[in-house]
């Protein structure tokens, strides 16, 4: 039996064949029933890491954990048009389109990602709102009723005019699928309130380009990515797949879990290490377990009034909008929502389709600023709104617009920032960032400032090395902090 003699030449003792038989099979078992509750390959479930919070420390990875500093913000709604609104056509009106219609001065020809035209005026009108007066498009009229929340950032800029590099960008502070997303990033510097839910949601009817990688942990523990849930059908009973146990009662369960964790605990002190990939999916299971007893409810809409539905009107989008709103103040620490699935903001051939994805989440957004502020969430709940990027001022094709990374418009409201206010300007035509130039990094710091995060702090070390959402740069935007 040749393999009961290791590479090294030593021999192998029955005691310890005995010992890694029995390991051999509970690690079957631990699978089976892994599988059984629909733990492996589950989207809701998160993926494995080379590290973890050891099951010996007896606190959750997801416990509650002290901030840098005083934050302004406890929880954070994004709420991401993928594919990449055009600036100029919603918040950052641009008279000078409208003058120079038609024509190509040579500081407008910026390189994007394709051939484009002449400058081309806006087919919307912008009106100024509330107190404050900020100029807004006509296609967002139920926005625009909470100008005064607003904090309007019209000098955005990234790094590269293409969607999946920009989609990572934005969402984990690299261009390349290797870093965790912000949600996860949230997650281990600060833990989350509701241990019965997952503290990092992501609501997307299908994928967006790039996909899982958008709100994945990388090289974080495990338990800290996010958790997709399609939204396409927001069924309370089926919205996390195998979330209840026909089997056995929740005490069976209990024990099952308690035996499996004593199991893991043993493995570990056998071999003096950690086993990050065992870890998070015991943790995992310990969610899973938790969720049975909380996620059915969260997800059931039919609790809330008919006037509350109304407000929020119909529509996969404004179900998600509606569900943020139910997770975050259960204490869930990040909801995603992205508007839909693909890139469905890339007008390359016509611009004029903006309208009707304003008409589909439009209502809906401007509900939730609402609700979030008429409930005392608004105040320390911080709202993103925004793509991975602008669009060009200029024509693609007849009357579409090219990607554009060199300037583009994003909103924040809520969560300690100040509201009624327009930060940072673009060129004449819309084109690039110019004043106050905001860096998606600097965006990222600012938003963990006011989580009560030092983004220069926030480090994990892998690989040799510190890493931190903000790579080695970021500036916190203190112009625009109440």
């Amino acid at each position: 039996m040749h393999f009961l003699r290791p590479a090294n030449g030593s021999t192998t003792s029955r005691r310890e064949l005995l010992s890694r038989v029995g390991t051999g099979l509970g690690s079957l078992g631990l699978a089976a029933l892994l599988a059984d509750q629909g733990l492996l390959g589950g989207e809701a479930v998160p993926a494995p890491s080379d590290v973890g919070q050891p099951p010996t420390a007896g606190r959750s990875p997801l416990a509650v954990k002290p901030p840098h500093f005083a934050p302004r913000a406890k929880r954070v709604i994004h709420l991401f048009m993928n594919g990449g609104p055009s600036q100029v056509d919603t918040f950052d009106p641009k008279p000078e389109l409208t003058k120079y219609d038609g024509q190509k001065p040579p500081h407008a020809e910026l390189k994007t990602e394709r051939k484009t035209g002449a400058l081309m005026k806006s087919p919307f009108k912008f009106n100024r709102h509330g107190q404050s007066g900020i100029e807004i498009s006509e296609i967002f009229p139920h926005i625009a009723e909470s100008a005064d929340d607003l904090c309007v950032i019209r000098s955005m800029h990234t790094n590269i005019p293409n969607h999946e590099p920009s989609l990572l960008m934005m969402n984990s502070g690299e261009t390349q699928p290797t870093r965790p997303s912000l949600g996860s990033w949230l997650l281990y510097g600060l833990g989350t309130e509701n241990q019965n839910l997952p503290g990092f949601v992501v609501l997307c009817p299908g994928k967006p380009v790039v996909g899982p990688q958008l709100w994945s942990n990388s090289f974080l523990p495990g338990i800290f990515q996010g958790t997709h849930i399609n939204n396409a059908k927001l069924d309370p009973k089926e919205v996390i797949r195998h979330i209840n146990n026909r089997w056995v009662d929740r005490d069976a369960q209990r024990e099952q879990l308690d035996l499996m964790r004593q199991m893991n605990e043993l493995h570990l002190q056998q071999r003096g290490g950690r086993d990050g990939n065992l870890e998070s999916r015991i943790e995992s299971m310990e969610m899973a377990f938790r969720m049975q007893f909380e996620a059915q409810e969260v997800f059931d809409l039919n609790q809330e009034t008919e006037a509350t539905r109304t407000a929020y009107g119909p529509g996969e989008f404004a179900n998600a909008c509606l569900t943020a709103r139910r997770l975050v103040e259960r204490g869930v620490r990040m909801v995603q929502v992205y508007y839909g699935n693909g890139q469905p903001w890339d007008d390359h051939e016509k611009i004029t389709a903006h309208a009707d994805k304003a008409k589909q989440s439009d209502q809906a957004v401007g509900a939730l600023l609402k609700d979030l502020k008429a409930r005392g969430l608004l105040e320390d709940t911080l709202v993103l709104w925004g793509g991975e990027f602008g669009r060009t001022p200029v024509s693609e094709g007849a009357t579409g617009r090219d990607h554009n990374n060199h300037g583009f418009s994003v909103w924040l409201a809520g969560g300690g920032v100040k509201g009624g206010m327009v930060h940072g300007a673009t060129d004449e035509f819309g084109f690039a960032a110019v004043e106050n130039r905001m860096h998606v990094h600097d965006l990222h710091a600012t938003i963990l400032h006011l989580m009560g995060i030092n983004h220069e702090q926030l480090t994990y070390r892998y690989s040799g090395r510190d890493f931190r959402l903000t790579d080695v740069s970021g500036t916190v935007a203190s112009a625009i902090l109440a």
